[in-house]
C-alpha cells in the first residue's frame, strides 16, 4: 500500500493513542503466568502484542479478546503447556526476547522464530546469560532465529548487561522467576523500566541497590484488572507533526508519563515544542496523563541537545522522527551512542539516511548515528521504509512540511505499532 501525503494547512483536534506496546508485552505475559484471569483494558492492537497473544495461546494459554479488552486466564508460573508446532512471533523482537526468558524455566522445548525481518535480528544477547543460567539454547549461525530452547530449573546468576538493553535486562529477569537462587541484572544506563514494576504489581519481589536489579525466585503471581496507557512513542510522531506545522494543536489523552520513558517529552520541550501535560494519574506505578502540543515559530530558531549517551537509550524509538525534526531547525542534530538501530526492523540509520537524502536533506551515516544538517527544504518523493513501522511514521512527518506530494511505500507496516495511524492522520489534517 502508498500513502501520499502533502503539506496541510494545521494539524487540529484529538488524536486516541494506541494501548502501550511494550507494557501490553509485558502484562500479557505475566498473566500468562499467574494465578486466575487477569483483564487487560486498552490492550495495545498492534500486530506485535498480538504475536504475543498468539504465542501464548501455542503454550496453551486461554486468552479472549472484546474489543480492546484482553482476557488472560494464567496457569500459574510453571504451567505453560508444549506447544504442538513453532512459535511465531512476527515481527516482534519484543515477543522472542522476553518470551524466551520464561520458556528457559519451563522443562520442555520450545521453537520459537518470527518473520524474516526477525530472522535477521541478533538473538546472542539473551542465549549467552540463559546458557550461564543453565538452559539449554540454539540458534542458527551468529544467534539468529528460530531459537530452540529446552528449559527448567535454572541457576541463580549475577550478570552484567553488555548493551543497554530493556528486553535483554526484562529476558534475565524473567528467566530468574524459574532459578533456585537470586537473579540479579546490572544496567548502567537505564532503561525503561515496565518489566520492573510489572513484576512488583504482580507480586514478584524485586530489589535494587545502584545499578543492580535482584529478583527472588518461585513468586506466587497473582491476576488483575489492568488498565494500559497510551503508548508515549507512538504519540511522539504526532507531537513533533504538531511543532513543524504552522497553526498547529493536538490534544493527545492517556498518554503513558512512566520515568524511563517520559524523557522524549523532556527532550522535546528542550527543542523548543510547546508541551504541557494535564490530568496526570497513576496506575500499578504507570502514570498516564494528557498532552497537549501547540506550534511555536521559535523552534526552528532553537538548537536541538546532541542525541547521544544514556539519552540514546532513551530516545532510541523516537530517533527516527527526531532525525526529521532536527533536518528542520536552525543548527540540526547529532546523533551518536545508537548503533542499536542498526538491529531494529531495520537498520534505522541506513534508512533514516537513505530517506531523507531522497527528499533532498544533506546527511551523514556514521556507525552509531547521524549527523543531520539543520534549516533544510525537503522536497516530497518516494519513500521505501523496508517494512520498518517507525520509518514510515516519521517519513509521513516529513511530507508534512515537504514541497509537493510525499509517497510512503509499504505503508501497512505502520500496523505493527501504530494501526489506525494513517486515518488519525486524516482526520486531524486541516
Amino acid at each position: 500500500m502508498i500513502r501520499s501525503i502533502s503539506r496541510p494547512l494545521s494539524l487540529r483536534g484529538t488524536v486516541p493513542l494506541p494501548g502501550d506496546k511494550s507494557i501490553s508485552h509485558r502484562y500479557a505475559m505475566l498473566s500468562a503466568i499467574a494465578e486466575g484471569v487477569s483483564e487487560l483494558r486498552h490492550f495495545a492492537s498492534s500486530q506485535d502484542c498480538h504475536s504475543t497473544l498468539r504465542c501464548l495461546r501455542g503454550l496453551g494459554v486461554e486468552v479472549r479478546e472484546d474489543a480492546d479488552t484482553v482476557a488472560v486466564a494464567g496457569r500459574g508460573l510453571r504451567g505453560l503447556l508444549p506447544c504442538n508446532g513453532v512459535l511465531d512471533a512476527g515481527n516482534s523482537g519484543t515477543t522472542i526476547r522476553l518470551l524466551s526468558g520464561i520458556l528457559a524455566g519451563h522443562p520442555f522445548e520450545s521453537v520459537i522464530t518470527g518473520d524474516e525481518s526477525l530472522a535477521r535480528r541478533p538473538m546472542e544477547r539473551i542465549l549467552q546469560p540463559l546458557r550461564l543460567m543453565g538452559a539449554e539454547v540454539s540458534s542458527r549461525e551468529q544467534g539468529l532465529p528460530p531459537l530452540r530452547i529446552r528449559g527448567g530449573t535454572l541457576r541463580g546468576l549475577r550478570y552484567k548487561l553488555p548493551v543497554a538493553s530493556a528486553q535483554v535486562k526484562s529476558c534475565v529477569l524473567l528467566a530468574g522467576l524459574y532459578a533456585g537462587a537470586p537473579v540479579a541484572v546490572c544496567e548502567t544506563i537505564p532503561t525503561r523500566d515496565h518489566t520492573e514494576l510489572a513484576l512488583r504489581h504482580f507480586g514478584a519481589s524485586l530489589e535494587t541497590q545502584g545499578d543492580w536489579i535482584e529478583i527472588r525466585p518461585n513468586p506466587r503471581l497473582a491476576s488483575g484488572r489492568l488498565e494500559i496507557p497510551g503508548d508515549i512513542s507512538s504519540a511522539a510522531f504526532f507531537l513533533v507533526a504538531a511543532g513543524l506545522v504552522p497553526g498547529s494543536e493536538l490534544i493527545l489523552p492517556g498518554c503513558g508519563l512512566n520515568r524511563r520513558r517520559r524523557p522524549v517529552l523532556d527532550y522535546l520541550k528542550e527543542c523548543g515544542l510547546d508541551i504541557a501535560v494535564e490530568q496526570e494519574s497513576e496506575i500499578a506505578g504507570e502514570p498516564r496523563g494528557t498532552i497537549r502540543v501547540r506550534h511555536d515559530r521559535a523552534l526552528f530558531r532553537q538548537a536541538l541537545p546532541p542525541v547521544s549517551g544514556g539519552l540514546s537509550a532513551a530516545l532510541i524509538d523516537e530517533i527516527p522522527v527526531l532525525a526529521v525534526l532536527g533536518s528542520q531547525v536552525e543548527e540540526g542534530l547529532l546523533i551518536s551512542d545508537a548503533s542499536e538501530l542498526r538491529v531494529k526492523e531495520s537498520d534505522r540509520i541506513a534508512t533514516v539516511a537513505l530517506n531523507l537524502r531522497a527528499m533532498g536533506a544533506a546527511v551523514e551515516e556514521k556507525p552509531d548515528g547521524l549527523q543531520i544538517r539543520g534549516h533544510q527544504r525537503l522536497r516530497g518523493a518516494d519513500i521505501l521504509p523496508r517494512g520498518d513501522h517507525r520509518i514510515a511514521m516519521a517519513f509521513a512527518v516529513a511530507g508534512l512540511v515537504a514541497d509537493g506530494e510525499t509517497r510512503i511505500h509499504e505503508a501497512e507496516c505502520a500496523d505493527v505499532s501504530f494501526p489506525g495511524f494513517w486515518q488519525i492522520l486524516d482526520t486531524i489534517t486541516k
